[in-house]
């Protein structure tokens, strides 16, 4: 358990330092990543066509391989804490005293980062399957500018349904961004289901300590599969209609 607990530590580490590692200086730490698309979008915007200047484009790919890094490790986070959740909980079951109490401990703060994990996982799948979209974010909370005129444009043309290159591509990497989230959500929320009856069938065989620890995550799961649900509801409505959530969104950010 000992070796686990210092892995996922490791991965911790290397999830929050290992994707930025050799970013280019103007891409390299968040404020400097925003500065450098809100320049790009506005010359992106103001060239009229569908497909990225290379300024822009140098942007997204770093984007993609971002999420691309952070997702793989969130993935291998997110297996070691499920099996040093497992083990601690086993380990508690059998245990006494002082050393129950640390492990019982220990199995709830692996199941909170287990869940932080997850989310992690799926905002870096969707992230890399929409990096333009994923980035769009960035535009807000800049100083006033060229970028605030741009941006008063894409608000103008949004009201006014109106068309150009640049917002058929804003328009399509955000149904992207939400239709896989939403497809992932769904996903998640099935195996979350299918967890929940095999924790309920655990349940009615085990006894003692056991039974209070599958009680407790059978109560636990479902509910995330309910909030999940939610989100998955609220991302697949947004990608079916579109035009009220980009309004939404460039009208106050996100």
């Amino acid at each position: 358990m000992k070796r686990l607990a210092l892995l996922a530590v490791g991965l911790i580490v290397a999830f929050v330092v290992v994707p930025g590692l050799g970013a280019p200086a103007d891409l390299n730490g968040e404020r400097r990543l925003a500065g450098t698309f809100r320049g790009e979008f506005v010359t992106y915007w103001g060239s009229g066509e569908r497909g990225f200047e290379p300024g822009m484009q140098r942007v997204v790919d770093y984007w993609f391989r971002y999420h691309i890094a952070k997702g793989v490790l969130a993935a291998a986070l997110l297996v070691v804490l499920i099996v040093l959740g497992v083990m601690v909980w086993r380990a508690f079951v059998r245990t006494r005293g002082l050393r129950a109490v640390g492990l019982a401990a220990g199995g709830v703060v692996a199941t909170a980062l287990a869940v932080v994990s997850l989310a992690a996982v799926m905002a870096n799948v969707h992230g890399t399957a929409a990096p333009f979209g994923s980035l769009l974010p960035m535009l807000f909370g800049s100083s006033a500018g060229p970028l605030d005129d741009t941006l008063g444009q894409v608000r103008q043309q949004l009201a006014a349904g109106q068309q150009s290159g640049p917002l058929d591509m804003i328009t399509s990497d955000y149904v992207l961004f939400h239709a896989v989230m939403a497809v992932e959500g769904a996903i998640v929320v099935a195996g979350l289901v299918v967890l929940a009856v095999l924790l309920w069938r655990w349940f009615s065989r085990a006894e003692g300590r056991a039974r209070r620890v599958l009680a407790g995550y059978g109560v636990f799961v479902p509910v995330l599969a309910l909030a999940l649900a939610v989100v998955v509801v609220a991302n697949a409505t947004t990608a079916a209609h579109p035009l009220h959530g980009l309004e939404m969104f460039f009208a106050g950010g996100w």
